[in-house]
């Protein structure tokens, strides 16, 4: 854990920056890909991400040591090629969780988040999911096993294979001749993200497109056909907590409302999509079925809540780094709250992004937290001896915001109310 935290410490500034720059290349050539509050919400998602990863809040169904145990025919020895073994086995790994996340309805709630932005760009590309609390992933590094790759050598090589994955989430990088046969290009991954009939359920490749030609997953990009993002049933949010459960909540729903006993049970392991016929009926869902005509989710947001929520996001990427340059001295229980307050502040910032009226409830409820801490640490998880005085500022900041946010739900709710009014005079 805490040496995954050392290395976001690095990785952290270096995504924002290339996010930042991709902003600015687009606003540049007059093609801009990157809408504010869609940004907010997925670093916001990244930094949940993450911050479950660092804290270990997840569990596997077989570890991949007890695997390598078990199972290795040989033992190949340390070198080049046992890492590069290791990367393809991985791949391989990845092609397949990531196809069966997009094929059945339990699963799809794992990686929905994943395509949940109606824009393509490198920032959604940390939209990742905290909903994954039993993992799969070992099952499908049986051939890893079988050559007695190391555990060690999995754990080195899995960050660089998922950083990796990173910069082909952009419309800015065409076709890319002879590597379009090779590898996972920023053109292929389009199609995957694409809502498009031509283009659902292709390339689930991650760093090589082979596997797709392999077991006939491939799409290339049509010139004619240009991707439309997002999904079908769009998450209508920008709170990434929400998203990573609004499919989840939609099963739920559907196994306790269907009349089936048998559709019950069924429906969890179903192809994706696939919903009871009554409840079909009863309790339709929204459905985009002509892509190149629907509304993209945009609530309105002034350019003084965009500030705000850019001011929040900033406060939580600097108190989110300090956790994982400091997770070691802050230790258990401490570190968990400290999870806790980061998935409040996330809560609580998008959802007065949403111009949702219980923003403040959840502000209110992170600030009031964080209070206490300071209360009875007299301090703010021993940031004291690294800025004498912190936690005073941090303090004037919570109170701050507790009210700050008070006035934007206040102006969003008087603003809200004079929409018909104003409908009514024209």
């Amino acid at each position: 854990m805490e040496a995954y935290g050392k290395i976001l410490l690095y990785a952290m500034p270096a995504f924002l920056f290339l996010v930042l720059f991709e902003k600015w290349w687009g606003w540049r050539k007059g093609n801009d890909t990157v809408r504010n509050n869609d940004m907010i919400s997925s670093l916001s998602s990244g930094v949940t991400n993450v911050t479950k990863d660092v804290l270990g809040l997840s569990v596997a169904i077989i570890s991949y040591e007890w695997l390598v145990t078990k199972i290795a025919l040989v033992h190949i020895q340390a070198n080049w090629a046992l890492y590069l073994i290791a990367f393809i086995c991985l791949d391989f790994a990845g092609y397949w969780v990531h196809r069966i996340s997009h094929e059945y309805n339990l699963f799809w709630n794992n990686h929905i988040i994943h395509h949940s932005s109606e824009e393509f760009n490198l920032a959604c590309a940390l939209r990742q999911s905290v909903s994954v609390v039993v993992k799969i992933f070992a099952l499908f590094l049986f051939p890893a096993a079988l050559l007695g790759v190391p555990g060690e050598v999995i754990a080195i090589v899995a960050p660089i294979h998922l950083f990796a994955q990173f910069w082909y989430h952009t419309q800015h990088i065409g076709k890319m001749g002879f590597w379009e046969k090779i590898i996972v290009t920023p053109s292929h991954h389009r199609v995957h993200h694409a809502i498009n009939p031509e283009y659902l359920d292709k390339n689930y490749g991650q760093i090589f497109i082979f596997w797709d030609k392999l077991f006939g997953t491939f799409q290339e990009e049509m010139p004619l056909v240009l991707p439309v993002y997002g999904v079908t049933r769009p998450v209508q949010t920008w709170n990434p907590i929400k998203i990573n459960f609004i499919h989840l909540w939609l099963l739920t729903k559907d196994a306790w409302n269907t009349n089936s006993w048998k559709d019950k049970f069924r429906i969890w392991f179903m192809p994706l999509g696939w919903r009871p016929s009554d409840v079909v009926e009863k309790h339709p869902v929204y459905k985009i079925k002509d892509v190149y005509h629907f509304e993209k989710y945009d609530p309105k947001a002034s350019s003084g809540l965009i500030g705000w929520s850019w001011f929040q996001t900033i406060m939580m990427l600097l108190l989110v780094a300090y956790l994982f340059g400091n997770i070691a001295k802050i230790g258990s229980p401490g570190m968990f709250w400290y999870g806790a307050f980061i998935f409040l502040s996330i809560y609580s910032f998008t959802e007065l992004l949403d111009r949702n009226r219980y923003a403040i409830v959840w502000e209110s409820l992170k600030n009031a937290f964080a209070l206490f801490v300071i209360y009875v640490q007299k301090d703010w998880f021993g940031i004291s001896s690294i800025l004498p005085g912190a936690q005073y500022m941090l303090a004037v900041y919570f109170i701050s915001s507790t009210a700050i946010c008070a006035w934007w739900v206040h102006k969003n709710l008087t603003e809200d109310k004079q929409i018909p009014q104003k409908v009514q005079r024209d």
